[in-house]
């Protein structure tokens, strides 16, 4: 599995011919470029400009597979579960859990309130691989974000929708002075193994 960060909470993981895009960029953002890459499936977590640009992962006649809300979802092997959570500026939020090719990934999306539900912690289980707002203001501050990460269990944790100075207190709450930023995060279910709670920092494509 190879997982890109393209800015604020957009991501690229492929593995193999399939290509999920989350939260990709629309074209009515002010702050980022809109994204730019094709997918098979598209998780939207929150109907904002920044996360929201469902138009901008179909390429050509090839439409990709958008999900935007709570539900239970499979397509092509991959098997999706979204959640209703408190999102930034109130906005309904979803948390999906995504089991892909042996792993199983949590994203909370722009996630404002960490005081989750039990029916989503008890959903939450197992987890590989965690992406965690940590950008304060009308999402979960890093504090707040690393505290609820570690309760999760998860063996390795992203973080994203951050700034340099978010980031470098989200990591000094992990207890780490500093964490070198990848390109990308290429991992393997067997590269999980006896880790727990590791921050992965991804550099913006």
């Amino acid at each position: 599995m190879i997982v890109s960060y393209h800015g604020i909470e957009c991501f690229k993981i492929s593995q193999g011919d399939i290509t999920l895009a989350i939260n990709p960029v629309s074209k009515d953002s002010k702050s980022k470029k809109p994204t730019r890459f094709g997918a098979d499936i598209t998780l939207i977590t929150t109907n904002h400009p920044d996360m929201n640009g469902r138009d901008q992962t179909s390429r050509g006649d090839k439409e990709s597979f958008v999900i935007d809300g709570p539900g239970e979802y499979e397509i092509k092997d991959i098997f999706i579960k979204g959640f209703l959570s408190e999102g930034v500026a109130k906005k309904i939020n979803t948390i999906y859990l995504i089991s892909f090719e042996g792993m199983n990934l949590c994203f909370l999306g722009a996630l404002a309130n960490s005081e989750l539900s039990d029916k989503i912690l008890e959903a939450i289980e197992d987890i590989d691989i965690l992406f965690v707002p940590i950008g304060g203001d009308d999402i979960l501050d890093p504090a707040a974000a690393y505290k609820l990460s570690v309760s999760l269990e998860p063996s390795v944790i992203i973080p994203m929708h951050y700034t340099a100075e978010t980031l470098k207190q989200f990591i000094k709450e992990g207890g780490e002075v500093k964490v070198e930023s990848l390109d990308k995060f290429v991992v393997k279910k067997k590269d999980l193994e006896g880790k727990e709670g590791e921050i992965v920092v991804l550099k913006e494509e």
